[in-house]
């Protein structure tokens, strides 16, 4: 299996890949959030998705980012691995 860092050393010679990593940033950072709590919890999918009473392969979707989790979800993920969940907008660099 390839690492993704290993995949992101190749890409990076790609022109255009930083301005398409960087449109998909945000996406990638819930993505880690999402993967790092649930390892900080030390649940595996299996358990987490009994937690939420739902399934494994939709734990690997949420943490995958193969889909848009709604705030609800959010919710239900933050009680099951005991974290709380805390959303904030920051102003982007150079704009008001």
């Amino acid at each position: 299996m390839t690492k993704i860092k290993d995949l992101h050393k190749i890409w990076s010679k790609d022109p255009d890949y930083p301005k398409d990593y960087q449109a998909l940033e945000e996406e990638f950072t819930v993505m880690a959030a999402i993967a790092k709590a649930r390892r900080r919890s030390g649940l595996s999918q299996t358990e987490l998705a009994r937690r939420m009473n739902t399934t494994q392969s939709a734990m690997a979707r949420l943490e995958s980012g193969r889909g848009q989790p709604s705030t609800r979800t959010l919710v239900r993920f933050a009680k099951a691995t005991g974290h709380t969940l805390k959303i904030s907008f920051q102003p982007e660099k150079g704009k008001r």
